[in-house]
């Protein structure tokens, strides 16, 4: 099912995985690079940098060092399960996220545009921007297409009916009449042309 929605060329690809697991062998990102050879709307997400093993960082995934990103990677701490039953606010969450990163003893001296959710929600708004300004006028121009096939497929429905009660009555009585005019019409073998011109 995910294919479905990555494969359209429009979708920007949000590939998330997890700092603590192996990511040669994360299957979103698989999906991604074959999706996306070249690399134009996919951004990587580390989440759980917090609660890697000992001794580990995810340096060299954040740098792209183990599996390189055009948009590149970036590392997120997320809430852990005790913060969401305290009903932690996203606001005090990012607060902590940002704490965290400063007083790391690697994270902190990392270059800024690689750690923290504010980053993300930064580059994502920058990449959809310019996804939106490219793919723009194709969408228009689909529009625009699928408009004008529904104004035709409207027109060989005939005129709308009114929407006053008046009207309507108006419309029932001209349609009454008609009927009985052609009705009588075919009884006494009248032919009239102007009705069938």
């Amino acid at each position: 099912m995910a294919s479905r929605y990555v494969s359209d060329p429009r979708t920007i690809i949000l590939c998330v995985i997890s700092a603590n697991a192996d990511i040669s062998t994360s299957d979103g990102l698989q999906m991604a690079r074959e999706l996306d050879p070249k690399g134009l709307r996919t951004i990587g997400v580390l989440t759980k940098i917090d609660i890697m093993d000992k001794g580990t960082n995810a340096k060299r995934m954040l740098t792209g060092q183990d599996i390189p990103l055009r948009l590149g990677y970036v590392g997120i701490k997320n809430r852990s399960q005790q913060d969401i039953l305290d009903k932690m606010t996203v606001r005090d969450a990012i607060e902590k996220e940002k704490l965290y990163f400063a007083t790391h003893s690697l994270y902190s001296t990392m270059p800024p545009g690689l750690l923290g959710t504010e980053v993300l929600t930064s580059k994502l708004t920058k990449v959809m921007f310019t996804h939106i300004k490219h793919n723009l006028p194709e969408i228009t121009k689909e529009i625009r297409e699928k408009a004008k096939d529904i104004e035709d497929r409207l027109k060989d429905l005939g005129p709308p009916l009114p929407l006053e009660a008046t009207d309507k009555m108006h419309l029932l009585w001209n349609m009454i009449t008609d009927f009985v005019t052609i009705y009588k019409n075919t009884i006494t073998g009248k032919f009239d042309s102007k009705r069938y011109n």
